[in-house]
């Protein structure tokens, strides 16, 4: 099977190739969200994981993956949310799925609204690393590697590739 993946992020990257094994073929392409560098919220957040997924599922590939975060604004406040998609031939629309939430920070939740900066970039300022988005990611950051900015992806990938096991076994 042939799996293109819409980011060469090689967390994301991993996390697809954690979930579907290694005797799959891989394709990675930076292609644009088409959404805003910093989502700010599920709906741009889930739009950019369709774009990305179907950007990417063409020609002699079997299933495009999309895999996007983001944050999101509730009543308790802002909240980090990563969603994925998944696009076919074979299906009618993308299969979508959504993964862990953990409350940000108020120091990061400001410099985002503020600063309208993405959260990888207030990540390095508040950790003083650099390439964060590409390690542990905020998640990580946050959780003390208990939760990995992969294993959190991985989580979002398995969710997409058991639903479209579902649909294919229809």
């Amino acid at each position: 099977m042939n799996i293109a993946i819409g980011t060469k992020n090689p967390t994301k990257v991993n996390a697809v190739k954690n979930v579907f094994g290694q005797e799959m073929t891989y394709y990675s392409f930076d292609v644009p969200s088409g959404v805003s560098s910093q989502p700010f919220s599920d709906e741009e957040t889930i739009q950019g994981a369709i774009n990305r997924s179907e950007k990417v599922c063409k020609d002699e590939i079997d299933l495009g993956i999309g895999l996007e975060g983001g944050v999101t604004e509730t009543d308790y406040g802002l909240f980090l949310c990563n969603w994925g998609a998944l696009s076919s031939r074979s299906l009618e629309k993308p299969i979508i799925a959504g993964g862990a939430r953990i409350l940000l920070p108020e120091e990061i939740a400001r410099v985002l609204k503020e600063e309208k900066i993405e959260l990888a970039e207030a990540m390095e300022r508040f950790t003083k690393k650099e390439d964060v988005r590409s390690n542990e990611g905020a998640i990580g950051i946050f959780t003390s590697e208990i939760l990995t900015r992969t294993a959190m992806f991985e989580q979002v990938v398995r969710m997409l590739y058991g639903q479209y096991l579902f649909h294919q076994n229809r």
